[in-house]
């Protein structure tokens, strides 16, 4: 092999050895908080590797002394000493093998908790990233990867290390030359441990990242497994499915070869070992250099280290998964959030709701910018309308308020302060929202619309969906408010849906609004009725309106109108109608349908009336009032 060649090789071990060392140090680490009992676990391996040891002694004296004096009585003590110690090392065995299967718990149990607040408090910016299949897969299979190492994995290796230590000075200080001859084995095991441990960890670290992929395959299947029907796409699915399944086994099976390779080499150069041993000692004791219970002890000591040997395999395995496992979880915790409180944020507390966006830029992982120079001033009880194609940045706009994501140039504040100078939980506190993509938790209906209030009542949550206009709908449910709306509200309509969350949000009471385009999955008998309750709710709050809805617009006090990131329009309706720019062409477009639509329904109620209440009028007379008044409508 060539020198260059060799010393990217080492330089390679060396680097592994590094990092995997690193991730090891950090594992053993999570164990600080249960160090007593972690103490007390090793103490019990000790104990039980120390009990396990006498027996060859007492065995040597049984031969040497008790057999050979024809002592029977030295042979009553020492079977009885011999029965002592292995129940003893049954004991501490069983001690080892609770307490390290309990400290495994708990340190999964803190590693869970850990993640998932960890993944609580990440910004926006991380979970658009993140696929949720892998973040699951690192919440269950990866912890449980951990929780298994340590009594598998470390704890293995301490017995390990306890009983080649104990049984390498048992055996010098027998016989010298069978104990060189027994550990003969070492430098072998020690390469090939090593040459294992560089080979496999990387598998295992690839069959984690397959079996997260494979989770978030199964999470989208099955979450959109109405559009998966809907397009009669089983097969596709159960295809896509299966590839990756197969994929995950192929992997694992690779991991599982080198396994059942390991185990089985390692068994047999303990057995030359042995054969070695006896062949030696049994020459000893044939020309009288050593003594039959010598040889017995020591052939008793290479048995005993068969055990960690014969479970090398599975210990090497335990532990390359541990470390894999160990480095997707500490690559999330490691993950810092981009939105974070300032040292000395302070409480946002009894604001107005004066909010302006000051020569606001942003872009997304600083990528391509996607806001440019919006400046916008929000007094206090105003409705800012937002108007624009898809994707022009109204959503994104609206994200900054409540610091989803900060902003990458300029200032955003709410009555005079800096939003980055307060607390999230106060600035979140003060602003309502409602998405367009609504969110139900799989839970009752009154906790939905409770959720953002702890401790509220059933006054509270009543009155709220009252006013959003979804409380008659839900008395006529079996189960009225504790009625279960399903994974995601699949029970329910997305107008419903829709309302449910406006009355998660009223039931905030905030001084801001958000509303991105809450009305859009709403019919227009549906949203009238949604949007006179939030004309009343609106007042005295500053709401920003992502709107579809012609009465939205036409009621906002500013009217803003974005393309590609730029506010290119501003005004009320009446002044951008007479512009006759974006705005009166998106008016044309989107908007002027709805107002002729509202118009002829609204003449069509005004005849109604006069037809009720104007039977007594000259029908000359009546069709004249009638078109007059028509005419005034259409007006």
């Amino acid at each position: 092999m060539p020198l260059e060649r060799q010393q990217k090789l080492l330089s390679s071990y060396v680097e592994s050895f590094k990092f995997n060392w690193r991730i090891l140090t950090r594992i053993v680490g999570l164990l600080r908080p249960h160090w007593f009992w972690s103490v007390v676990t090793i103490l019990c391996v000790a104990l039980a590797t120390g009990a396990s040891l006498v027996v060859p002694q007492l065995l040597q004296w049984v031969i040497d002394v008790g057999v050979r004096n024809g002592d029977f009585t030295g042979l009553l003590i020492a079977a009885a000493a011999i029965l002592g110690a292995s129940a003893l090392r049954g004991l501490f065995a069983y001690g080892q093998g609770y307490l390290s299967q309990s400290v495994s718990q708990d340190v999964s149990y803190d590693l869970r908790n850990k993640m998932y607040d960890h993944l609580q408090n990440l910004s926006f910016a991380f979970h658009d990233d993140s696929e949720t299949g892998q973040l699951m897969s690192r919440m269950t299979v990866d912890i449980e990867g951990i929780r298994n190492f340590l009594p598998f994995g470390l704890m293995r290796a301490c017995l390990a290390i306890v009983t080649f230590v104990a049984v390498a000075g048992l055996l010098f200080s027998l016989d010298w030359v069978l104990a060189l001859v027994t550990l003969i084995c070492v430098p072998f095991l020690a390469v090939f441990t090593s040459q294992v441990a560089v080979r496999i960890r990387p598998i295992w670290l690839a069959v984690q990242n397959e079996n997260g992929v494979l989770s978030t395959v199964m999470q989208e299947s099955l979450s959109g497994v109405r559009v998966v029907k809907a397009f009669a796409r089983e097969e596709f699915e159960m295809d896509k499915f299966d590839k990756q399944n197969q994929l995950l086994r192929d992997y694992s099976l690779k991991a599982m070869r080198f396994m059942a390779w390991n185990q089985p080499l390692l068994v047999f150069v303990l057995n030359i070992v042995t054969v070695l041993v006896l062949w030696v000692g049994g020459v000893a004791v044939i020309q009288h250099h050593l003594s039959l219970g010598t040889l017995v002890a020591v052939t008793q000591y290479a048995l005993l280290l068969a055990t960690p040997v014969r479970t090398f395999g599975f210990m090497v395995n335990w532990f390359m998964r541990g470390l894999a496992a160990g480095e997707r979880i500490f690559n999330v915790l490691d993950t810092t959030s981009t939105v974070v409180d300032a040292p000395n944020a302070k409480e946002l507390k009894n604001i107005e709701g004066h909010v302006q966006f000051e020569h606001v830029d942003f872009a997304y992982n600083r990528g391509r910018q996607i806001l440019h120079d919006i400046n916008i001033d929000a007094q206090p009880g105003q409705v800012v309308a937002l108007l624009g194609v898809t994707g022009s940045g109204k959503s994104s706009l609206l994200h900054l308020l409540p610091r989803f994501y900060d902003v990458t140039g300029g200032s955003l504040k709410v009555d005079g302060i800096d939003v980055r100078d307060v607390t999230q939980v106060s600035l979140r506190r003060n602003i309502g929202l409602v998405l367009q993509d609504v969110f139900l938790f799989n839970a009752t209906i009154r906790d939905n619309i409770g959720y953002g209030v702890r401790g509220a009542t059933d006054e509270q949550i009543y009155n709220a969906a009252k006013v959003a206009r979804i409380h008659e709908f839900i008395m006529t449910l079996p189960d009225g408010y504790d009625t279960w709306v399903g994974e995601r509200g699949v029970t329910l309509s997305g107008g419903q849906k829709q309302r449910i969350a406006i009355a998660r949000t009223l039931l905030l009471d905030p001084r801001i609004l958000v509303l991105d385009d809450s009305t859009s999955s709403v019919d227009m008998e549906t949203e009238y009725l949604i949007q006179q309750a939030l004309e009343a709710v609106m007042k005295g709050r500053t709401s920003f309106v992502v709107a579809s809805r012609l009465r939205t617009v036409k009621n906002a006090d500013q009217i803003m109108v974005i393309e590609e990131g730029q506010i290119v329009e501003r005004g009320t309706h009446d002044s951008l109608i007479k512009e006759n720019g974006r705005y009166a062409r998106l008016y044309d477009l989107q908007l002027r349908e709805q107002e002729e639509f509202e118009a002829r329904a609204l003449a069509d109620q005004v005849e109604e009336e006069l037809r009720k209440n104007r039977k007594d009028v000259d029908t000359t007379d009546y069709m004249e009032i009638e078109n007059a008044e028509k005419r005034e409508v259409m007006r």
